[in-house]
């Protein structure tokens, strides 16, 4: 017994019969407005009227005028705020934003036709029947009202409604309380097909998380680009000081600072870094450091690097190309710090006509460096940052020594 009362008057058949209120109330302008064209052509002039072929058939124009006026955009999100707190579907399953589409414009008006439609009867029964209803359950008990105005014109003084008042009137409330549960239960199913997300949504929706992994991506490899090449800086610097800590006090000195600039440069970096992922931003722009910022990272890498720029003024080159350039630069220092530690290692860069060309050597280690996976990181995060641009990246042995390559075309910082 508790199920079936549960699913007629429980919280939830409450919650819809609201929501169909609701839509009893949105349809009374159209309504009205139907009236006006109705009324006169069936000779019942009037607003107001207990004409049943003007009620109906202002219903019958209301529908779809509201229909017509749900295919604007914002119906959608307005549809799917009522629907998602009063019908008891779970919010996953209805789409955000306004109807674009032409599909999800036409499934919004089918929705807002069903949810005034089905809600007028409702909110017309639910006014009209509790009344009548009590009315019914007291005729045993009082015969001034069934000999009253009242009494007879809702024919209220049949002797079986006399006797069978009381049941009666409970058919007639439990019969609307069911047929408003039903409503409710239609809306509740019909709301995901309509007010859910059409093929174009679940497109646009696929491609902004495919937007949001690419920029988290971008974020990570940032940060293991910037980190990695500090902590290599630093660590290097920190041996090669340790190993001539009473030999060479001018170096050590040089040592420290260049510590302290490494990891002041870095916090700045990471700062910047975290400060997009705080604020949720994806503007396409990542903060960081340039070729102007090349001279710094040499002078904290050590004296072991041989820099060579040429071709150019590389203050000249698009701010994006500049980045990445830099941030290549970076991981390959941070390479060769890690897999060949003190050998010397030559960096040029030459600007051409077209694009930007960065080649690194040192010394081939004992053993190979190996690219590891999972995008953003060594090796592979470089030949991603040059695929980016439109560029290519190799990093391979040469005549012993190992060697990486890159081209930046120019205009890749306008992709």
């Amino acid at each position: 017994m508790r199920a079936p009362f549960t699913a007629v008057l429980g919280r939830r058949a409450r919650l819809r019969w609201v929501h169909l209120i609701l839509g009893g109330a949105l349809l009374m302008p159209y309504w009205l407005l139907g009236t006006l064209v109705v009324a006169p052509l069936v000779g019942r002039p009037g607003m107001f009227t207990g004409s049943l072929a003007v009620q109906f058939g202002a219903y019958g124009v209301a529908l779809p005028l509201a229909a017509v006026t749900a295919l604007f955009p914002p119906a959608r999100p307005m549809s799917v705020a009522v629907a998602r707190t009063l019908c008891g579907v779970p919010p996953e399953r209805f789409a955000d934003g306004p109807a674009k589409s032409r599909a999800a414009r036409a499934r919004t008006a089918g929705w807002v036709a069903l949810h005034v439609g089905l809600g007028g009867l409702v909110s017309g029964a639910s006014l009209a029947l509790p009344p009548f209803a009590v009315s019914v359950m007291a005729l045993p008990f009082s015969a001034a009202l069934r000999e009253s105005e009242i009494g007879r014109f809702w024919s209220l003084d049949q002797r079986w409604l006399v006797y069978g008042g009381m049941p009666a009137g409970l058919a007639m409330l439990a019969a609307l309380a069911v047929a408003a549960a039903g409503a409710g239960a239609l809306l509740a199913r019909q709301a995901p097909l309509l007010l859910g997300p059409t093929p174009a949504d679940r497109l646009a929706a696929a491609e902004r998380r495919a937007a949001e992994l690419a920029v988290r991506n971008r974020l990570a490899r940032e940060l293991h680009d910037s980190v990695g090449h500090a902590l290599s800086a630093v660590t290097l610097q920190a041996g090669a000081a340790r190993k001539v800590l009473d030999k060479d006090p001018d170096f050590v000195r040089e040592a420290l600072a260049a510590i302290e600039e490494t990891t002041r440069r870095t916090v700045g970096e990471l700062d910047a870094v975290l400060g997009l992922l705080r604020q949720g931003e994806d503007d396409g722009e990542l903060p960081g450091p340039g070729l102007e910022a090349l001279d710094a990272l040499f002078a904290t890498t050590g004296r072991h690097v041989s820099p060579v720029v040429r071709g150019g003024d590389v203050a000249g080159v698009p701010d994006a190309v500049s980045r990445e350039a830099y941030r290549i630069v970076q991981e390959g220092l941070a390479n060769a710090a890690r897999h060949a530690s003190g050998e010397p290692v030559s960096v040029t860069v030459v600007r051409g006509e077209d694009a930007l060309e960065i080649t690194m050597e040192n010394p081939l280690p004992a053993r190979p460096p190996v690219t590891r996976p999972g995008g953003g990181r060594g090796l592979r995060g470089i030949g991603e940052r040059a695929r980016l641009l439109g560029g290519t990246a190799e990093a391979r042995p040469v005549d012993g020594t190992w060697r990486l390559a890159a081209r930046l075309p120019l205009g890749g910082g306008d992709r």
